[in-house]
């Protein structure tokens, strides 16, 4: 079981203060109705609590039960360096795995800033917005396609020569497997170093098992390279 702290942007303050985190690790603990969480997320850092505040917070809730391992989604490559070295420094919890924004078309921001450190620091890695907002299902495919759902907005910037690109190659490989685009894009994700699992959601048992086939996919070294090329 898994669960955020650090607030939103534009719902709850950002906040990864010692007082903020012991207040919302109860509070998280009852709305789960559970005794303890295995993976405490720093969710969106304030950029202004020490490090190693945040993570002698961290380490009083695990000695305490409540939390078993820590890990960290919108944390600046700047600020999760100094955390492990805090962490090195003062004997404090070590963030275990890595939530960073990471998919077929958005893979400059993980792989320029976050992918040295998840193999410096063994990070286990879960990508959220694993499939685009929907854009590689292949949903997606034209402007007038955008009315399909209310997460038009967020794909329309992917409706360019690099989007289309990928939707071309994620057709090749899924018509070459016989599966789905969505399934492709998944079992692209597991091929790359330090994925653990991504993230992705369903809303109807079709969409369940476009996810339960993505580990069952082995892509070859062809499909590979024509994503790559495809989505760089």
């Amino acid at each position: 079981m898994a669960t955020k702290v650090g607030g939103e942007t534009g719902k709850h303050p950002v906040d990864t203060s010692k007082k903020h985190i012991l207040e919302a690790v109860d509070k998280s603990l009852k709305h789960l109705q559970t005794d303890y969480i295995d993976l405490y997320y720093t969710h969106f850092d304030d950029e202004k609590t020490p490090v190693e505040e945040t993570l002698e917070a961290y380490n009083e809730i695990i000695k305490a039960g409540k939390v078993r391992y820590i890990a960290a989604s919108n944390i600046s490559p700047e600020r999760l360096e100094a955390s492990f070295a805090a962490s090195e420094k003062y004997n404090l919890p070590k963030y275990q795995a890595l939530q960073p924004h990471y998919n077929l078309v958005e893979r400059e921001g993980y792989e320029s800033n976050y992918a040295a450190l998840a193999e410096n620091y063994e990070l286990t890695v879960f990508p959220y917005w694993s499939l685009a907002s929907g854009f590689l299902t292949g949903k997606y495919r034209s402007e007038e396609d955008l009315n399909k759902s209310v997460r038009g907005d967020s794909v329309k910037k992917y409706l360019d020569q690099k989007g289309l690109a990928v939707l071309k190659a994620l057709d090749q490989v899924s018509n070459k497997h016989n599966t789905s685009q969505a399934t492709v894009s998944l079992a692209w994700l597991m091929a790359q170093p330090h994925i653990g699992a991504p993230i992705a959601s369903a809303t109807s048992e079709k969409q369940l098992k476009t996810i339960f086939e993505a580990p069952k996919l082995t892509l070859d070294k062809e499909d590979l390279d024509a994503l790559d090329q495809a989505s760089k």
